[in-house]
């Protein structure tokens, strides 16, 4: 079993950050990322305290009873994070997609919005523009994509997803080696 990414899970399903688990756990938040990349184990008392701000009881959490596979997912099992002051807005369209091969997102960028830049990975990325015009910046190159085209590319080299358009622009995002 993989602590780290099940704590990462119940955060995110939480809505909160590294940063506000810490907050709340009186712990930093580069101890919480060690947490979630397994690289550090907890003490019973840390484990005890993060699954409390969580809202899990420690049986819920090491429950692994066999379950029927979901299928089809609904509104009410997504996850959203805004971030209103970088102008985007990620929902998690499938719950725990972070421990699965593909984690599918709609990404919503307002008017100048940018999404969080990332570091190189062994991550693919594909993306379809819903509505208006983005633009990646992969390494020193720039690519557009405007409603009804698609992206795909392979995440080594530095990247970001900007909005493009002079409005909203709305994209459905799906990222390997999940690193979103």
């Amino acid at each position: 079993m993989e602590i780290g990414k099940k704590i990462k899970n119940l955060r995110l399903k939480k809505g909160l950050t590294q940063e506000e688990l810490g907050e709340r756990t009186d712990l930093s938040k580069g101890y919480i990322s060690q947490l979630e990349r397994d690289l550090s184990s907890p003490s019973i008392d840390t484990f005890f305290n993060i699954l409390e701000v969580l809202g899990c009881t420690p049986k819920e959490f090491f429950d692994e009873e066999e379950r029927e596979q979901k299928v089809v997912y609904g509104e009410e099992d997504q996850t959203d994070y805004l971030d209103e002051e970088r102008g985007y807005k990620i929902q998690w369209l499938v719950p725990e997609s972070n421990e699965k091969e593909m984690e599918p997102i709609l990404l919503t960028l307002e008017e100048k919005g940018e999404f969080k830049t990332f570091e190189p990975s062994l991550s693919e990325t594909f993306a379809y523009v819903l509505e208006g015009r983005i633009a990646v910046r992969l390494g020193k190159r720039l690519y557009r994509a405007k409603a009804g085209e698609a992206i795909y590319y392979h995440a080594s080299d530095e990247h970001q997803i900007l909005n493009d358009a002079e409005s909203r622009s709305r994209l459905v995002l799906v990222a390997t080696e999940s690193y979103l």
